[in-house]
Formats: C-alpha cells, structure tokens, sequence
C-alpha cells in the first residue's frame, strides 16, 4: 500500500513497558504536527490509547540477556522478517526504533538500506560495552535520540548524528522531592524510617534475586528499630512471584508492605532503597533517594560477556555512570554496587544500613543527585517527547518535503 503524503504513515517499534511509555509520550507530540498521521508497527497499550496500530504484541521484544534471546531466537528472526516486508510494503515517511537494540537495529539496518528514513530512540549504552558498537548503529539509524548528555558526542567521534533529547523521566520529578504525601498515599506513619524494595520488574529478575533482596531488607529490619519495608511490584506477574517469596520466607517482626505498582510513591516514601540495576535506580535517584543498587545476570550471559570482553566499564547503576560523566564520583562509588557474586543478601543489608546509620552521607547523595537532575534536563526546555518529534521533523524536513 503506497503511503499517502497527506495521511503519512509513522512507524514505531516499541519494546518493553518503558518503550511503550516513551512511544505514546512520542506519538502525542508527533501527532501535533501531523494531526492526519497514521501510527502502526509494535507498541503497547499507552501507545494504543493513542491511536497506535499494533501489529504485533509488545510482549514478542520483551527479553533481556543473551540466555533470554538464544532461546526465542527461531520465532524473534520470524517475526522481523514478517515486519520488514510489511514496513517495505507500506513505505512508513520515518521508521523509529525505541530502545530494543538486539531486534530493532536489525530492523532498522535493513529498512535503511531499502531506502527508508530510520531513527533509533534511546541510544544502547555504548559508554558500558565496546565503543565500535556506535558504528554498527550508524549503518542501522540516520538519527539516534539520546538521553544521556554525554552519548552525542561519542557518536560524534564516529561521525554519527545524535542528539541528545532529555530524559523523559526528568521531567516526572520535582528538582527538590517531599516525602509527606507519598508516606499519606501509603498510610505510612511520618516518623518512622522506611524501607523501600525494588529486586526487579521481570520474572526472570525475581527468580535470580528476590530471595536474596528480601533476605536483605529482613536483616535490615532486625537492626533498625521500627522499619518499614515496602515493596512495589511492577505487574502482576512480580506482584504473584513477591507474595509467593513473601510466603516461604520467615516470619517475624513487622511483615513487608506489598504493593501494586506505585514505584515512585515507594521510593518518594523512602529513606533509603534497595534496588536492583537498571531504569529504576534513575528514577530512585530523580526521586533525591539515597540507594544501594544490585544485579545478576544468568551465570550464561555473564560467562559470555565476560569471553568476548564487552564490557569496558567497572560501574554499572545509572546515578554512578552519570556522576563519573559529569566529572563526580571519580575515585569512589557514589552509590554503593554490588554485582554478580556480591549481590548477597549479607552484603546489601550492610551497605543498606550503613546508609541507614549516617545522615551526613546521605545528605551529600541528595545534594549529587540534585546536581545530575539539572544535567539531565540540560539546556532544554519542554518535554522530552516534544524533543525526540522535533529532532524526527527536522530530519525529515531535510530529506525531503512532506504535505502536514
């Protein structure tokens, strides 16, 4: 079907919960400047409320580690295929792959060389793994939406375009953060501290860890008097898995608070959390909320990253790879991390409390974490999805002329 330039077609390949956050945030700023535009390819239920056509179940992309992806491999090639022929077919005016590198770089590198205009949305993190990845994302994406300040310019020592965007969660947290209402939303007490727990949204996450995240904070809790833990599952299968740990653990002592969703609530709730890396150590660390951060991966996946030598970082929570970009944190951790082997429960009850136990520390975390929210919005003013449309129309309006 030939594509209509009064009725452009926008594709977007969304994978994961947060791409299908950052694609409806996308498709609203997009759609103010074509309001006759027609949104299709792989996204979720934001994305849908939005008047996305889905071609596919955002759930087919949601894999993570190279153990995850070996095993889907068969069905993953099948069905890029499928939506590379459709793509071609339907001749989108841009192509955007948010985040998803391992499926949508693939996608992207073969509609760009069948002549579509491709842009990469959440740039991979090339400041962790082998650098020469960025030239691989150049053959895939005419543009990468970044939004880490420091990502541009190592695409630009490989003379690649990108642009940083902003952050998309920057703009969802106060500068300066209260703990009051969210404590009230909870119905926690004011004066007690409190405990917020967060061992992972997937499944596979809390079969690796949330035994062992729970065994922490219990530990914790035998040393500070009064404490409430929190726990915030990210769906309801987390929520299902936490209550069956919940259950098997030991009894005593004042029992975890389990909650459907209300992450951020938790962690605003927080003195302290206990979180596993990723997306939400970002979010603890906009919400001013001093963090103990683990993670392990499959013993496979860590085998084989560490064969093939990918990593080149010797940090991995998000608040510690920014605060050394931004010239903080050089010689020591600005959050405590404990990876692989360390990640043990004895371990992060240590690290846990000692936070716990001096306030100067954790004040200096706050006053950091103030500093990298004022980076991550950077010069920009606005939303990050008004950002990542503009920069998709000015490489369009540079390629060629569209009727809006």
């Amino acid at each position: 079907m030939s594509n209509d330039s009064n009725c452009p077609l926008i594709a977007i390949i969304a994978g994961e919960d947060s791409g299908d956050q950052l694609g409806a945030d996308l498709i609203g700023a997009l759609r103010r400047r074509f309001p006759a535009a027609r949104f299709a390819g792989i996204g979720g239920n934001r994305m849908q409320q939005q008047g996305f056509e889905s071609w596919y179940d955002i759930r087919e992309l949601s894999l993570f580690g190279f153990a995850e992806v070996i095993r889907h491999l068969p069905r993953l090639f099948k069905l890029r295929k499928e939506l590379v022929a459709r793509l071609i077919a339907e001749r989108p005016i841009v192509v955007v792959g948010i985040d998803a590198p391992d499926f949508n770089l693939g996608v992207e590198r073969r509609l760009k060389q069948a002549g579509l205009r491709t842009v990469h949305y959440v740039s991979p993190s090339i400041w962790a793994w082998r650098e020469n990845r960025t030239e691989k994302i150049g053959q895939s994406a005419h543009r990468v939406l970044c939004l880490f300040p420091m990502e541009p310019p190592i695409y630009a020592r490989h003379g690649i375009d990108a642009r940083f965007v902003g952050h998309p969660l920057a703009d969802r947290f106060p500068l300066v953060s209260d703990r009051i209402p969210s404590r009230r939303t909870l119905q926690l007490p004011l004066d007690v501290p409190v405990l917020a727990v967060l061992p992972g949204s997937r499944h596979s996450e809390l079969e690796r860890m949330g035994a062992i995240f729970l065994d922490a904070a219990r530990r914790v809790a035998a040393a500070v008097p009064g404490l409430r833990i929190v726990i915030p599952a990210a769906n309801p299968r987390a929520l299902a898995t936490l209550k069956g740990l919940l259950a098997r653990g030991p009894h005593g002592g004042t029992m975890p608070i389990l909650l459907d969703g209300h992450a951020h609530d938790a962690m605003l709730a927080a003195d302290v959390v206990l979180l596993a890396s990723g997306t939400a150590t970002l979010e603890a660390m906009l919400a001013k909320r001093p963090m103990v951060v683990g993670y392990r991966v499959s013993p496979l996946s860590y085998r084989i990253a560490r064969m093939l030598n990918m990593l080149k970082t010797d940090v991995y929570a998000l608040p510690n790879i920014l605060a050394r970009a931004c010239g903080m944190g050089e010689r020591s951790l600005l959050v405590p991390e404990l990876m692989q082997d360390d990640c043990a429960a004895a371990p992060l009850a240590d690290a846990t409390l000692e936070l716990f136990r001096d306030s100067e520390r954790r004040g200096d975390i706050v006053a950091a974490f103030e500093q990298l929210h004022e980076a991550l919005r950077g010069n920009l003013h606005g939303h990050a999805g008004d950002h990542a449309a503009a920069a998709i129309v000015e490489l369009l309006d540079t390629s060629a002329t569209i009727q809006r």
